[in-house]
């Protein structure tokens, strides 16, 4: 399966702090067999927000928590050592950009799944990846996408909850988030 890949297509530079930001543009990044599409779009700290937009139009912009819950039930379903090892394989591959042959291989980790868990495993991991790509992007990180997967590490690894690894950051600083990843081997 080939994506239409439009993003990013229309950069400008913020010459000012010497960073890219996505035009105002909207651009689908990902579409959905239900109607539904990913795409980026101005968030509330940036230009690198994830939204969920239903075949109605309607944008969310998923949350760690709500991503984290979706793990949890799937982990639960197909194993926690298998969820693991396919956000692994995509935080691998990562790099500042979306890439087509990144979402060929969600597409192919989805289709791994069963029938009724497809679709939830191709959206979950198609928004980790664009939030890892995102965390990329922020002004200033020093943890860049590390951070996506100590959150990730601490729900499944560490059998936190999803309210726990979600919030397990919160307050720290970016020398001692580094620190825990770097225990962790990453």
């Amino acid at each position: 399966m080939k994506f239409a890949v439009r993003y990013p297509q229309r950069l400008k530079e913020n010459t000012r702090e010497g960073q890219w930001a996505v035009e105002d543009e909207r651009q689908i990044v990902k579409p959905f067999s239900d109607g539904s599409h990913l795409e980026y779009g101005k968030g509330q700290f940036d230009d690198w927000c994830v939204y969920l937009v239903s075949p109605d139009g309607a944008r969310v912009a998923p949350r760690d928590i709500d991503c984290f819950k979706v793990l949890k039930v799937l982990a639960a379903k197909h194993g926690v050592e298998r969820l693991y090892k396919d956000y692994v394989s995509l935080y691998e591959v990562t790099g500042k950009a979306v890439e087509e042959k990144v979402l060929q291989q969600i597409a192919a980790l989805a289709a791994a799944y069963p029938p009724e868990a497809r679709l939830r495993a191709d959206k979950l991991f198609t928004i980790l990846y664009m939030a890892m790509i995102a965390e990329e992007h922020k002004a200033g990180t020093r943890l860049g996408k590390r951070i996506k997967r100590l959150g990730v590490h601490r729900l499944l690894v560490e059998s936190a909850g999803a309210q726990n690894a979600a919030r397990f950051l919160d307050g720290r600083r970016a020398e001692a988030i580094a620190l825990l990843c770097e225990e962790r081997g990453f």
